[in-house]
């Protein structure tokens, strides 16, 4: 078939980001491409003694196939642990990958784990203010795991919402390396997010107690699997497609399946025959300016996390790539909404996926000129291979393309008839900074606000005042030093269901922030990851309660009416911090904080060579 047009505003903002690109892009393609040993095995660099070592505790008939001068050896990088859901089903997975590599010509070997760590767990509590570095350190455990020169290529096994920025950012450190993504799907779905939302609300009013919140907390969260609603850690995966960075289609299939065992033995086998045959790019050359504006463009797509708006530009600078948030806004501008999923909808990530799924999606945009398809993915040149879908015939994989139309369109629509005109997500900006707000979430009804501010520089102190009755009436939270330099930039999801109780009640309500909201952000209107953020001298360190403020999703303003002059007078506020440093390991991250970088240039702790 002919190519579609491309749009002229996705083909100019793409042109945009690569002309502002070109030097750093350049520096990091040279550094890579040096890294590279034309012809040569990774390991054949390494002295006898050091070969011994990393062949020491090999079974005998890995080490016979390590000592051969044409055997690729693949690195296994996983972020397994047991006890959070998303990441259990990955124990299985290595012993799986080191039986095709053995199959198709190749040796594996586990090279490392990473850490991943739950915001669904510390939400609300202090163990969240070392969430968004850990972005950081599993990029530092994924350059370590990396680090021994035995690789050839590298598996990376990973969900969660950190987890899989931080091995892309690692993944690309060695970016001379191919690379392979593997998911390990959605748990099945569980009771619908309408009564769960319920639930919490009820609680949040007194209404129903504890036991009964829990019943139905674990009747959501009830398996093995990435949580079910669209959040961050779905909005990962989805990436990790639109990127062409996973076998395709394999980002929504259950685990412990039959299915699911076979897409991640078919990866491994892919990436051992790809290596073997080298008919596969390393991960820094096929990560590439259009690549990363594929993910912006699924972001918008389908509604995805706010916190990408972040990851995306953190692992987009490990490429030598520069995207800020103005390209995140005209991109949004051009994308239809084409899919509903719990927060924006009522479906969760099952729901989507039988009704057509990423295959789907992918279609539609490139049928319509709206993503890029003349990349370079882990299966070859070009997305159309992502348009097709996985099925078990007679035991074997086959893919067969996507389905002709929509399987429910409350869930997935067309291209030519969205949800939407426009993407999910916008730039806020007026004279408290930058901020971005995930529109797709937020009734056209409560998306423009003029109400007064009241200030608060804890989550807790929010919350307090909502006990206290001190919030029934129409008022904007302020919520300030929550920014990465303050306190690590922990979600605020917790104020979702005080906030909402108060919006059903009537009242206008919104929240500015230079702290995070979530993957789950949703009905409430939020301005989150405010720029600069207070403790840097941001503007919302000056926003005084009482202050009348402007909040104006759809033109994307956000103003304290104010008289300019008293406005730039104003002295900031300051707070005490000390609470910040210590305790739940948080006194450890302190070099992240003093180093962190602001929100919009991806809220990083790494400096030097980092564009």
């Amino acid at each position: 078939m002919n190519t579609p047009t491309l749009h002229p505003i996705l083909a100019a903002v793409t042109q945009r980001i690569i002309e502002r690109s070109r030097p750093t892009r350049a520096a990091y393609l040279d550094r890579i491409r040096a890294a590279h040993h034309a012809g040569r095995l990774e390991r054949s660099q390494l002295g006898c003694t050091n070969l011994a070592h990393a062949f020491a505790a090999a079974p005998h008939a890995v080490k016979i196939e390590l000592q051969q001068e044409k055997t690729p050896n693949l690195g296994i990088v996983s972020a397994y642990n047991d006890m959070v859901s998303a990441h259990q089903p990955l124990q299985v997975f290595p012993t799986w990958i080191k039986e095709e590599a053995l199959k198709h010509g190749a040796t594996a070997q586990f090279a490392g784990g990473t850490p991943a760590m739950c915001d669904g767990i510390t939400q609300g509590y202090t163990g969240m203010e070392l969430s968004l570095f850990s972005r950081d350190v599993i990029a530092m455990s994924t350059a370590v795991a990396l680090s021994h020169q035995m690789f050839d290529a590298a598996l990376y096994l990973g969900v969660c919402d950190k987890i899989v920025p931080g091995l892309l950012i690692g993944a690309l450190s060695f970016g001379h390396l191919p690379a392979i993504f593997v998911p390990a799907g959605p748990m099945t779905s569980g009771i619908s997010n309408d009564e769960k939302a319920k639930t919490r609300q009820l609680f949040a009013e007194g209404k129903v107690g504890r036991d009964a919140l829990l019943e139905s907390e674990m009747a959501s969260y009830h398996s093995p699997g990435t949580c079910t609603f669209y959040g961050t850690a779905n909005s990962n995966q989805m990436m990790m497609e639109m990127m062409g960075l996973h076998m395709p289609n394999t980002a929504f299939v259950n685990p412990n399946t039959p299915m699911r065992e076979a897409l991640t033995r078919a990866a491994a086998a892919h990436i051992a025959t790809a290596v073997r045959h080298n008919t596969i790019l390393p991960v820094g050359e096929m990560v590439s300016e259009k690549s990363i504006v594929n993910a912006i463009v699924g972001l918008m797509a389908t509604g995805g996390s706010t916190n990408h708006t972040m990851h995306v530009v953190a692992f987009a600078r490990a490429a030598g790539i520069i995207v800020n948030w103005d390209d995140f806004n005209e991109i949004s501008d051009i994308i239809p909404l084409l899919t509903r999923v719990y927060p924006n909808g009522k479906a969760d990530v099952n729901h989507f996926a039988a009704a057509g799924g990423l295959a789907f999606v992918i279609r539609e945009l490139l049928d319509a000129g709206l993503m890029h398809e003349d990349v370079d993915t882990v299966v070859g040149h070009g997305m159309r291979p992502y348009t097709k879908e996985p099925f078990m015939i007679e035991g074997k994989l086959e893919w067969r393309d996507a389905a002709a139309q929509s399987g429910d369109d409350n869930v997935i629509r067309t291209a030519a008839n969205p949800f939407s005109a426009d993407g999910g997500l916008r730039l806020m900006k007026g004279n408290i900074g930058r901020s971005v707000i995930k529109v797709s979430a937020v009734a056209p009804e409560h998306r423009v606000i003029e109400a007064p501010a009241i200030v608060f520089d804890d989550q807790r102190d929010v919350l307090a005042a909502f006990d206290r009755g001190e919030l029934e009436r129409d008022f904007i939270a302020v919520v300030r030093f929550q920014g990465p330099r303050a306190n690590g930039m922990p979600e605020l999801h917790k104020l979702t269901p005080q906030l909402s109780i108060l919006q059903s009640r009537g009242f206008k309500v919104a929240l500015v922030t230079d702290g995070r909201m979530s993957g789950a952000s949703g009905k409430v209107p939020a301005a989150i990851h405010m720029s600069p953020e207070a403790l840097l001298g941001g503007a919302i360190g000056k926003i005084r309660t009482g202050d009348l403020i402007r909040f104006d999703a759809e033109k994307g303003e956000l103003d304290v009416l104010i008289n300019e002059a008293e406005w730039l007078a104003r002295e900031h506020a300051h707070a005490d911090l000390r609470k910040n440093a210590h305790g739940t390991g948080r006194e450890l991250f302190a070099g992240f904080r003093s180093l962190s970088s602001s929100a919009e240039t991806g809220a990083m702790s790494f400096g030097g060579d980092f564009a």
